[in-house]
């Protein structure tokens, strides 16, 4: 990982945590807040550890790209949770066999950058 990538990616981490300080629910309770912090706080642990010993630059840089739009998105529709994708599961094709594969492959193609990896640690 270069001096740059580096800085890049633990002022990503900062942010997250800065982001926590400030983060209130939308429903406006206590709860609902602790809940979203702590979560917040458990999301971005797990994936930064999960991510610690990438030494691929462009799957560095996919998850600088994920990381930064899941800030975005959940600042804007003051959501925490990642956005789901509204493509019901075999909707893309009926047949079976080698076209389920193609279907698998299309369905990994046409998910967000900011999901890419939710489904891993969920």
């Amino acid at each position: 990982m270069t001096a740059a990538t580096q800085r890049e990616v633990l002022g990503l981490y900062r942010k997250i945590f800065r982001l926590v300080k400030k983060w209130q629910a939308a429903s406006g309770r206590l709860e609902d807040t602790m809940k979203e912090k702590q979560y917040i706080v458990s999301e971005a642990r797990t994936l930064f550890q999960k991510n610690k010993n990438l030494t691929d630059p462009d799957l560095i840089k996919q998850c600088i790209d994920e990381c930064t739009a899941r800030i975005e998105i959940g600042l804007h529709y003051q959501i925490p949770y990642p956005r789901p994708i509204h493509l019901p599961p075999m909707g893309l094709t009926t047949l079976q066999g080698r076209k389920l594969r193609s279907q698998e492959k299309l369905r990994k193609l046409s998910k967000p950058v900011y999901l890419k990896s939710h489904d891993e640690i969920s």
